[in-house]
């Protein structure tokens, strides 16, 4: 599994609780210009709505400026493809106070291309420099390991 576009900032700013799996339709010219990196997942979220789960205000840039349609939308509404179940599931989790659903990564499974989406609880302040503390003694006991030997 690569990860071909992250969100870098999801881990740091919110807490994910649970984590799902999802294709999304669309375009050929979008396939290619994931593949190329050239797309944000910051700022974008998942919305559940009438047995369906959209990816709204994520941005892919078009692969070949010249070649792209003049309609084309880089923000454009992308329908997710999920199962039934697992619809039903984040719409209940969108519906309760302070849960939201925001995609993680895109990432190659074999030919396809798949959207991990977690449900996930702004953290506070002093969370997210406990996460930062963490990362750094971490980074720091790697360094003197590494130089050890």
């Amino acid at each position: 599994m690569k990860a071909l576009i992250e969100n870098k900032k999801a881990r740091l700013e919110y807490e994910i609780l649970e984590s799902y799996e999802a294709g999304m339709q669309l375009l050929g010219t979008e396939v290619k210009s994931l593949r190329a990196g050239k797309a944000s997942l910051v700022g974008s979220r998942v919305v559940a709505r009438a047995g369906e789960a959209y990816l709204v205000g994520a941005t892919i840039s078009p692969y070949q400026e010249n070649n792209t349609p003049k309609t084309y939308d880089p923000e454009r509404t992308r329908k997710l493809l999920l199962s039934k179940k697992e619809i039903t599931d984040l719409a209940e989790k969108e519906g309760q106070k302070g849960l939201t659903i925001i995609p993680i990564m895109v990432y190659n499974k074999g030919p396809r291309l798949k959207l991990q989406v977690a449900v996930v609880r702004h953290k506070k302040k002093h969370d997210k420099r406990d996460t930062l503390r963490a990362r750094d003694t971490k980074r720091t006991i790697e360094r003197t390991l590494k130089n050890e030997e």
